[in-house]
């Protein structure tokens, strides 16, 4: 028996060291800003949150009890934005993620990509990546936000409001419906 969890961790881990290890080069770049929410602060978060009145905090508390990981890069140079429209194009093709959406709204361009699970409401992983022309005007050129955990698609719109992250992440809610 102690073989087989041997031969099973064996198995699986580079799998888990990979998946979690491809955006990582962006935090410690110098024309990358970067946000890690690690589960454990997700639910310190959760804690503070909890007004049993209140439909979106409770959903958010919900949520935050089941997501592991939150990621969030920006930049606005352009060479670091290229190399992050690299990163996810050959993380797509490996993940097996599917596209869920995609909105073009003037000079922005935001793909939302999802692991699916058996039930359609829930996802494994949710990507979002927004270029944005060069020329815009903005602070940003590319903004890339990934999701790890139990993601329930119609509570998203409660953890983009409590920890202020992208609001096109709300689309994703509504796309899936």
């Amino acid at each position: 028996m102690k073989k087989i969890i041997i031969l099973i961790v064996a198995v699986v881990f580079p799998f888990a060291l990979t998946a979690q290890s491809d955006f990582d080069k962006y935090i410690d770049s110098d024309h990358v800003g970067s946000i890690v929410i690690n589960k454990s602060l997700l639910g310190m978060v959760a804690k503070f949150s909890n007004d049993s009145n209140d439909k979106e905090a409770q959903e958010f508390i919900e949520m935050a009890q089941n997501i592991d990981e939150i990621k969030v890069f920006m930049t606005a140079n352009s060479s670091a934005s290229e190399d992050m429209a690299s990163t996810v194009k050959k993380y797509l093709r490996k993940s097996n993620m599917e596209l869920l959406m995609q909105v073009k709204e003037k000079d922005n361009k935001v793909d939302f990509y999802v692991k699916s699970t058996k039930n359609d409401e829930i996802v494994n992983e949710l990507l979002m990546f927004v270029k944005s022309d060069e020329s815009n005007g903005h602070d940003f050129n590319s903004v890339l936000v990934t999701m790890s955990g139990k993601i329930e698609l119609d509570k998203i719109g409660a953890l983009v409001n409590k920890m202020n992250l992208p609001k096109e992440l709300e689309q994703a809610e509504k796309s899936k419906k």
